[in-house]
């Protein structure tokens, strides 16, 4: 999507990577506002790691998901899996590509466990070395986003290294976990694994930054506010949180303002279809959430 006003640019692009790449990524999502009024986002929890390559200006974050991280500037930016929002500002203009990337991927992409980024941010080339600073530099001096896309697609699949480290038994479980939208239980997550349920949480967690009952929380969420910022109109509270597997409506609001800091009336208000004030960072004005899947 790409509007223009007067004074005014606001675009987001989506795309699906690589077919080679699509067990690494989810999608790329392109986004470039000028000419806005200031604003500040939530980045939420969601069932991607957050890898973000800036174009003009780097990514200014008010508050991390720890809180015990310091405010920063990023022109890359690679967080992984969290349980509370981050609050990302801008001062009317913003410019870059966020690349979802899944959690398992960790290793073959990045060369550690996804666990080791749980609840942090970084700049990429903590990571990536100069891979982070080049591939910001390319996408630069790319023309259009699908020369954006094209430079990240062809990066990434020579970075990819496949290790062969992930279990098994957690590549099923996250897979089942997302399969179901969050639905199952881990004693049966655990039984079908035939690991302890002790067991399949350690290396659960070591591998993706969450348990398994953690993932189902920010899975299941993830599914509600996509859908609630989707539809038009936007579904009732009730409806939604039987659709997406909450007890009842006050199980769906206290899981909000948990993981989104906000009631769900206030966060589709500040941040849903009709406002759009931002592209990046798990935005959810931008698309549905199972379209992108691998």
């Amino acid at each position: 999507m790409t509007t223009q006003a007067t004074g005014a640019v606001d675009e987001a692009v989506r795309a699906r990577p690589a077919t080679a790449l699509r067990p690494y990524v989810a999608w790329y999502s392109g986004y470039r506002q000028r000419g806005l009024a200031p604003a500040v986002h939530r980045g939420l929890p969601s069932p991607y790691l957050t890898f973000i390559l800036t174009l003009d200006e780097p990514l200014v974050i008010a508050g991390h998901p720890d809180p015990a991280q310091p405010p920063g500037s990023y022109p890359t930016l690679l967080g992984g899996l969290h349980t509370s929002p981050a609050l990302i500002t801008h001062e009317g203009a913003q410019s870059g590509v966020q690349i979802a990337v899944h959690p398992l991927a960790a290793r073959a992409l990045f060369g550690l466990p996804a666990g080791e980024l749980a609840g942090i941010d970084l700049p990429a080339e903590e990571v990536l070395g100069r891979l982070g600073p080049e591939l910001r530099e390319r996408l630069l001096a790319a023309d259009g986003w699908t020369e954006r896309f094209a430079v990240l697609d062809g990066a990434l699949l020579r970075a990819a290294r496949p290790s062969g480290l992930v279990p098994p038994e957690v590549g099923w479980a996250w897979r089942a976990l997302r399969r179901s939208g969050g639905a199952l239980p881990v004693a049966e997550l655990a039984r079908e694994t035939g690991w302890s349920a002790r067991h399949l949480q350690e290396r659960f967690r070591r591998e993706t930054g969450l348990t398994p009952k953690a993932a189902a929380r920010v899975i299941r969420f993830d599914r509600a506010r996509h859908l609630l910022a989707t539809g038009s109109p936007p579904p009732r509270l009730a409806e939604l949180a039987v659709r997406c597997g909450y007890f009842d409506q006050a199980h769906l609001a206290r899981e909000f303002r948990a993981l989104a800091g906000a009631a769900p009336s206030a966060w589709l208000a500040a941040e849903g279809p009709e406002e759009g004030k931002f592209r990046n960072v798990q935005g959810g004005a931008v698309g549905g959430a199972a379209e992108w899947e691998a």
